[in-house]
């Protein structure tokens, strides 16, 4: 039998693995179409940062004209621009979503900072996004996040850390679909995405009058 071969001009990003491959087809056949629908799809390696600088600095000024976006100031608000979103995680530290390369992001902000107190990691590796969309998935969530998820309450652009089941993520609403993206850590995405092709699977029976 031949040895399987490795493409020596394949760089090692085109040979990564996303932590939730192996359930793509899974996912793709828990997917209910209708009155209930609702659909799960993992959206992996985006670009990741984690920022920490005072607010109201001159580095956070800084900062903000290289994301040309605001920093959040408050909890549960995003901000964005071009092919950036930022989440406001605490009262000095923030997360940076991109769909730019992560270490030219992570190596801008660091120049931003120039030299004064704060930190810029790249947290690519460290969770990936899982997208939660259709008619029924606010109900899907609603089975295990402690959240009141109704548009009074939380509605697209908002973005809050939480839990579904039993699984730490952030949460974040994009658009009145509902479309959600749940970011958890890698290590955890198999068990949040079980979770949920499992509390999916009610909406393909009809909904009881």
């Amino acid at each position: 039998m031949a040895e399987p071969t490795i493409d020596a001009g394949a760089g090692p990003m085109a040979l990564r693995s996303s932590p939730l491959a192996h359930l793509e087809a899974r996912m793709r056949a828990a997917t209910v179409t209708g009155a209930r629908g609702v659909a799960l799809t993992e959206r992996p390696f985006l670009t990741m940062v984690n920022l920490r600088v005072t607010p109201a600095s001159e580095a956070a000024d800084r900062i903000e004209k290289t994301l040309g976006a605001p920093l959040p100031r408050q909890c549960g608000h995003t901000t964005a621009s071009g092919s950036h979103t930022v989440f406001w995680l605490g009262p000095d530290e923030w997360l940076v979503l991109s769909q730019a390369d992560g270490p030219a992001v992570a190596a801008e902000l660091r120049e931003a900072l120039e030299g004064d107190p704060g930190s810029v990691v790249d947290v690519s590796a460290n969770r990936t996004t899982l997208e939660l969309s259709g008619q029924a998935a606010r109900q899907v969530l609603e089975k295990g996040c402690p959240l009141d998820l109704h548009p009074r309450a939380f509605g697209p652009g908002q973005a809050v850390s939480t839990t579904v089941g039993p699984v730490a993520v952030l949460l974040w609403q994009v658009d009145d679909v509902p479309t959600y993206r749940l970011l958890p850590r890698s290590s955890f995405a198999d068990y949040l995405a079980r979770w949920l092709i499992d509390a999916m699977s009610e909406y393909r029976s009809p909904e009881l009058p």
